[in-house]
């Protein structure tokens, strides 16, 4: 069966071709047994060593060049990374490739994982779908389960593919071959620690045991598949790892292909892509690491490190405005309610001119959580607004203020903001809820809440007007607060999606209204690209003073920072009043 490798045969003159191979040889007469046996040896050898052949002959599958060239670097490596790009079809090929693997290699375990056991199932999935379409792979499948619960797929010849958690849970497996779907999502201690034990000992044949073919011995495999990420991340020195050793001729192999390859292949959309680039909240960054397979590095003078970033993300669940909670009939999907002491703030940046590509409002709402060291400043909800008249952005504030149960609005009274703020002092009647606000003043500078006319207005607004040195304290506090964990952001959109699917009715909604459920993880990211993007610049006074690339944004950061920066505020006069508390206390108890 193993060692003939690129046997050539034509079919149309099978018999003329082997007698003249076997010409000159003497051979026993062969049972019709023994010569089907013979057959399937060459075949299978021949299959084995032209993978992409077996799915199209066989199978029945048309691949793409681009599909036939991964196929094949699947099989003939120990060790392979493919860092794809949307719409290249990934989970389908990986579904092709591990029935290619289980049929010609008989007996193989196959494992697959994943950033959460939903997405690695996809793989199981697609099987399911091909053994509908095509009828040879259906007669190699003796079972085959979908469930969330028990996901797995078995063949008559003995191999099997099983879906396993990424978690210690998934301890005592076995497999021959690894597959790790998405693996920058996976924590490299599982990784190590966990699913590469499974790889334990290798898939030994029969044929084997004989000693003219022990030196066909075989490897175990492991196969990573992701899209590019940031560079601080483990996985690029995974990626680095891969290449040095493909380079120096071991059985390693890795390739990132960008989304040209998708569109050249009619795989994805050419009007689809220019639309998505076209997008006023496009994101450079995102698109180059998920679509240009690029990994992204931030500079050396980038002022907020990504490690800070990404470590602080660990709110599962954004709190939406009250409306959205009418649209899922779950009845686990509830709005939170205020926790005891709890502050919430509604933060906006406004744009200085409307229509300007690099110029946005941004409106960020805060959870401010008592602790025994101040608050912890929850960023929750994140939305941006393109343009907008000063009325109608001051009745988005203003309904954001209400569906959160805010206390304060803290907002960048500076040009535009001015306008917004003018709104917001006098009553405000909003159509669409057939509401009128009553007027705001200004809590933190008497000569803006003179502009209110309304004496007995509450004082619910904090007013920035943005200098070098505001700015500067605005930077260096949201830096501390990242660097002592003060600071919390919602997970990333990808980790969302799972947690959002469990709610009954969510993939029934209709896209537009699945958008807006993923908007504030959406938003979330592009905050963070946005801050790892502003580079610290040198000036005379020792201020911070940060600077966006060219044509990039900064206005989420503003938002983001402005709000934390009024949180400082209220947590300082919170400590002092605990403190004079304290302090009385301590007097009253000593019999002062």
């Amino acid at each position: 069966m193993a060692g003939i490798q690129n046997f050539q045969v034509d079919r149309n003159k099978s018999s003329k071709g082997i007698n003249i191979f076997n010409k000159g040889r003497n051979f026993t007469k062969k049972s019709k047994s023994e010569r089907l046996m013979d057959g399937i040896g060459v075949w299978t050898s021949f299959y084995r060593a032209n993978p992409h052949r077996f799915v199209k002959e066989y199978l029945g599958i048309n691949l793409k060049i681009f599909q036939v060239f991964l196929i094949c670097m699947m099989v003939h490596n120990h060790y392979f990374m493919y860092l794809a790009s949307r719409g290249q079809g990934k989970t389908w090929l990986t579904s092709i490739y591990c029935c290619v693997q289980a049929i010609l290699f008989p007996e193989t375990k196959i494992v697959i994982a994943s950033g959460n056991k939903n997405q690695a199932r996809e793989v199981i999935e697609k099987i399911d779908d091909l053994r509908k379409a095509h009828a040879n792979l259906a007669r190699e499948i003796s079972y085959l389960s979908t469930s969330s619960n028990d996901a797995k797929c078995e063949f008559h010849n003995g191999s099997w593919i099983k879906i396993v958690a990424s978690n210690d849970g998934a301890r005592s497996k076995r497999a021959n071959l690894l597959i790790i779907d998405e693996f920058r999502m996976v924590d490299l201690d599982i990784i190590t620690k966990v699913l590469r034990k499974f790889l334990t000992a290798p898939r030994s044949p029969k044929y084997l045991e004989k000693e003219e073919y022990k030196h066909l011995k075989e490897r175990n495999k492991e196969i990573y598949l992701s899209s590019c990420w940031y560079k601080v991340h483990w996985s690029y020195n995974r990626f680095l790892t891969y290449y040095s050793s493909m380079v120096k001729g071991a059985k390693y192999f890795v390739c990132g292909l960008p989304y040209q390859i998708a569109v050249k292949e009619g795989l994805l959309d050419e009007e689809q892509v220019k639309d998505e680039m076209s997008e006023d909240d496009f994101d450079e960054i995102a698109w180059g690491m998920e679509m240009e397979a690029l990994w992204f590095g931030e500079s050396e003078k980038a002022f907020f490190k990504f490690e800070d970033l990404e470590s602080n993300r660990r709110l599962p669940k954004a709190l939406y405005p009250k409306t959205f909670y009418n649209v899922l009939r779950d009845n686990s999907f509830k709005y939170e309610s205020k926790k005891s002491g709890e502050i919430r703030l509604v933060a906006c940046d406004i744009a200085a001119m409307a229509g300007k590509d690099n110029d946005a409002s941004a409106y960020t709402v805060f959870r401010l959580i008592p602790t025994s060291k101040g608050y912890e400043r929850q960023i929750v909800y994140m939305e941006s607004m393109t343009g907008g008249h000063t009325t109608l952005q001051a009745l988005r504030i203003r309904q954001l203020y209400e569906d959160y149960d805010c206390n304060y609005i803290v907002l960048d009274t500076q040009n535009m903001g001015l306008g917004v703020f003018d709104q917001l002092v006098i009553p405000l009647y909003d159509k669409e809820r057939s509401i009128e606000y009553e007027p705001f003043s200004c809590a933190n500078d008497e000569r803006m809440a003179e502009r209110c006319t309304y004496v007995d207005a509450p004082k619910n607004i904090y007013s920035i007007k943005g200098n070098q040195q505001l700015n500067s304290e605005c930077a260096i506090a949201f830096r501390d607060g990242l660097k002592r964990g003060k600071i919390k952001l919602l997970v990333g959109d990808l980790e969302y999606k799972e947690i959002i699917k469990k709610y009954k009715g969510y993939n029934d909604l209709p896209s537009e209204v699945q958008t807006k459920f993923e908007m504030p993880y959406v938003q979330t990211t592009l905050l963070v690209n946005e801050m790892i993007n502003l580079e610290k610049i040198p000036t005379d006074n020792g201020v911070v003073k940060l600077k966006e690339p060219r044509s990039k944004r900064k206005d989420r950061y503003s938002s983001a920072s402005y709000g934390n920066y009024v949180a400082s505020i209220l947590e300082r006069e919170m400590m002092k009043e605990d403190t004079n508390v304290d302090d009385y206390l301590f007097f009253m108890q000593s019999g002062f």
